[in-house]
């Protein structure tokens, strides 16, 4: 969340900031936080007078006692000062709760060199590979999967409702497949340490990362235990290390994480819904990142390449866009988005948002480190990406390697993963 003690300090720096994003009632919510802060400091220091008061007056009152003198018109005022403590206080409890409550509804600040505006002004900053051209007409990945057996749509929604693909044989072969080659290069030539998470989390967990409040009518939740199941492998990675205190020197932590990730997107009805462009359940692979502020900016230019490599190395054209700041995700305040071509539906498909949330998360959260030892502790700054997203990644593949027999050839760095070079109509 941002830092109060920063409105405080410069509130119109804030304002201009969320004003990028393009939603007036930022100003006035950063208005009210320092509004109710202001009450409540001044409440703060009348309950410390009215202490410093009582501490005097018992002092008299002991005196008054012991030379056997009346004080019982003091022991009354005493009453009094008591109650209009627990009352100030009462003003300071409910005061921490409002500003709490304001701040987990307002969004991190944009970095001075995101766009303003909304989607119409995200920025390219570079394409890679040439979108593939046919002498035929190229399929949609729905007709390409069911011709080859290996989406079942229909049985997918019988089972759990539109928006669960079911995929069979050589599609759950080849999603597995990408699930581990992607793994695999971020462990192995990336540095990331992986990790095998838990699917369900506390409600804690989901405040840390931004997800609640703000977007509980998007997110799963199971009423009895109290748990939600993960959006995104962000989720439970970032609050690894949460209410814990790392040294300079245990930095960067570097985390990939595959996972399912489930998000009910309420008011999505209708956007782009066919086949694989927009489901309930998909399988990601996660890369997030623990850094200190002073590199983190370099950091989400590393994360970014890391994410396009696996782009490369399936050879599938993509391009890389900075997002303005009223595209931004709730959380970030800079990422760049991976789209990647398919040219059987002839759109940019975003596999990948690439984000730096600065320490607004590890506020959340309370990620904190030691810089220098006996050095003051700092939030630290988190990062994460897809590396990548599969229904999109899937859509892309089979669009990109169809033939005009509906067959599709698979990029060879994924041969050895999945056993075959081919899929063919059944």
């Amino acid at each position: 969340m941002l830092a109060l003690q920063s409105l405080r300090h410069d509130p119109d720096s804030a304002k201009a900031a969320l004003a990028k994003r393009a939603d007036e009632g930022h100003s006035a919510a950063v208005d009210e936080v320092l509004s109710i802060d202001r009450a409540r400091r001044g409440a703060i220091a009348e309950v410390e007078n009215l202490k410093g008061r009582r501490n005097e007056v018992s002092k008299e009152i002991g005196r008054l006692k012991r030379d056997g003198q009346p004080a019982e018109d003091l022991i009354a005022e005493m009453r009094s000062v008591g109650d209009e403590i627990s009352e100030l206080d009462a003003v300071v409890s409910s005061s921490d709760d409002r500003i709490r409550e304001i701040l987990l509804g307002l969004p991190n600040l944009p970095l001075a060199e995101v766009p303003p505006g909304g989607e119409e002004d995200n920025v390219l900053v570079r394409e890679w590979g040439d979108r593939v051209s046919f002498s035929f007409t190229p399929r949609p990945h729905w007709e390409l999967g069911e011709n080859l057996g290996i989406l079942d749509l229909p049985r997918g929604a019988k089972v759990s409702g539109s928006g669960f693909p079911l995929l069979r044989k050589n599609g759950a072969r080849l999603q597995r497949a990408l699930v581990d080659f992607m793994i695999d290069l971020h462990t192995l030539e990336h540095g990331y340490e992986e990790l095998r998470i838990p699917y369900l989390v506390t409600e804690e967990s989901m405040v840390g990362t931004g997800q609640l409040p703000k977007f509980a009518e998007e997110s799963y939740f199971t009423q009895r235990d109290g748990l939600w199941l993960v959006p995104t492998a962000e989720v439970p990675v970032t609050n690894l290390y949460r209410d814990e205190l790392l040294t300079a020197g245990e930095l960067p932590l570097r985390f990939t994480a595959y996972s399912p990730c489930f998000r009910r997107e309420a008011g999505a009805a209708g956007k782009d819904t066919r086949g694989l462009l927009r489901v309930h359940q998909f399988d990601k692979v996660e890369l997030v990142r623990y850094e200190t502020p002073e590199r983190s900016r370099e950091a989400l230019e590393e994360l970014t390449r890391e994410a396009e490599i696996v782009l490369q190395r399936l050879g599938l054209a993509y391009r890389v866009v900075i997002l303005a700041a009223g595209d931004l995700g709730f959380s970030s305040a800079m990422t760049y988005d991976l789209e990647v071509w398919a040219p059987g539906v002839e759109k940019w498909l975003e596999v990948s948002s690439c984000s730096l949330f600065t320490d607004y998360q590890a506020r959340r959260a309370n990620l904190r480190f030691r810089p220098a030892p006996g050095g003051k502790p700092e939030f630290l700054h988190t990062l994460n990406g897809s590396g990548l997203a599969l229904p999109r990644l899937m859509v892309a593949l089979l669009e990109t390697y169809q033939d005009e027999g509906g067959s599709v050839l698979l990029p060879e760095p994924l041969h050895r993963y999945t056993g075959f070079t081919r899929m063919d109509p059944s």
